[in-house]
């Protein structure tokens, strides 16, 4: 193979739940995501050897670390693996660059330094190697936690939350320093966060957790856009979503037809649901068209509607609006600031919206724990 990355397999039914089954190809960059108690950390030490379920196939760049059926399992320490936690498990009696040394092999002591101060430049920490960790700011110490994971040479490296314990701006910066560092290594990176947006914005892959179980794998905006059940919407923070019934199918002009509330909607054929049957749908809120106020588009016709701003709140560039469409039903939308200012929009303003039929997307139906 000549891009094996690692390949995962873990199953049991207690004490914790796990029934996963993932891969992450070298330099690429995998994300676990899901609530807590979802079993993300305990992947993660099941992959560094620190736990071991009652079932585990691991094979890691043609080595195999684990195998259940042929009674085969490596120890911790004999698995190449560069793992960061999320309090960054410094020794707090050693510089940074001991930290460092320390995780390197065995060998001539100038030999070993040279190899730290090369990692000290490959994480931006050049000046700080004689700094002790109290010393250190939180994104600095997480520098150090990953030159010391990578001073290992492993064969894959594991995040565990390593941004949660920064600020926003720091975060950001670590962010584009991750990226920066993913093309200079040729390994798996299977991170875990609680965070969408850190998600999407570093993997190539999401793995959405519940309870122990893989709901969905694919592309961060695939994912997103495309869910394959209501709680994987939820899980994945959607704010749209709802429930109809399928009344027909037109395949001449490619769209089904839907019965919300009384209220017939449009959108992109999905024949796969039958009709007459109550289904899921959810559209996010990119997918929702504001209607110019007193200029109308082509767009306007799609899914017409027209409600009250209840919620309005400005984040970035980008103001957020609850709009209430009738007594019962509330729908979340954004827009660029730009366009509410020239829009007039606020709090109790009235507003004319579209739908977009190629945003609304069906789903097994299942019972919403509000209102639908």
């Amino acid at each position: 193979m000549d891009n094996p990355g690692i390949d995962i397999r873990l199953k049991q039914a207690s004490p914790i739940p796990l029934d996963v089954e993932l891969h992450c190809g070298s330099g690429e960059v995998v994300a676990l995501v899901g609530p807590s108690g979802s079993g993300k950390t305990t992947i993660l030490r099941s992959i560094a050897g620190l736990y071991k379920p009652a079932y585990a196939v691991i094979n890691c760049q043609n080595e195999i670390w684990s195998d259940c059926s042929n009674k085969k399992l490596k120890p911790a320490y004999q698995r190449s693996v560069g793992l960061v936690f999320q309090n960054h498990a410094l020794f707090p009696h050693f510089t940074a660059l001991q930290n460092v040394m320390e995780a390197l092999p065995k060998q001539a002591k100038q030999q070993a330094k040279k190899q730290a101060l090369a990692l000290f430049k490959k994480v931006h920490l050049e000046g700080l190697e004689q700094r002790y960790p109290r010393a250190l700011s939180g994104g600095q110490q997480q520098r150090v936690a990953v030159a010391r994971a990578l001073a290992r040479e492993p064969k894959v490296l594991l995040l565990d939350e390593p941004f949660s314990s920064v600020d926003q701006v720091t975060r950001r910066r670590l962010y584009r320093e991750l990226i920066e560092l993913r093309r200079s290594l040729s390994i798996p990176i299977i991170i875990v966060t609680h965070d969408l947006e850190e998600a999407s914005l570093l993997a190539d892959k999401l793995y959405i957790l519940h309870k122990g179980i893989t709901l969905q794998s694919g592309k961060p905006n695939e994912v997103s856009a495309q869910p394959k059940t209501a709680l994987v919407a939820k899980l994945m923070d959607q704010q749209n979503i709802f429930t109809a019934t399928v009344i027909k199918h037109d395949h001449d002009q490619q769209k089904t037809l839907l019965q919300w509330h009384d209220l017939t909607l449009e959108a992109n054929l999905q024949s796969n649901y039958p009709i007459a049957e109550k289904v899921c749908w959810m559209i996010q809120p990119t997918n929702i068209l504001l209607h110019r106020r007193h200029r109308q588009s082509n767009g306007d016709k799609e899914n017409p509607f027209s409600g009250t701003i209840i919620e309005y709140f400005v984040l970035g560039g980008y103001a957020s609006m609850v709009v209430q469409l009738d007594n019962t039903v509330k729908i979340t939308m954004s827009v660029p600031l730009h366009v509410a200012q020239r829009n007039h929009l606020n709090y109790g303003e009235k507003i004319a919206l579209s739908l977009l039929r190629k945003g609304i997307h069906l789903m097994p139906y299942t019972t919403l724990r509000r209102k639908e």
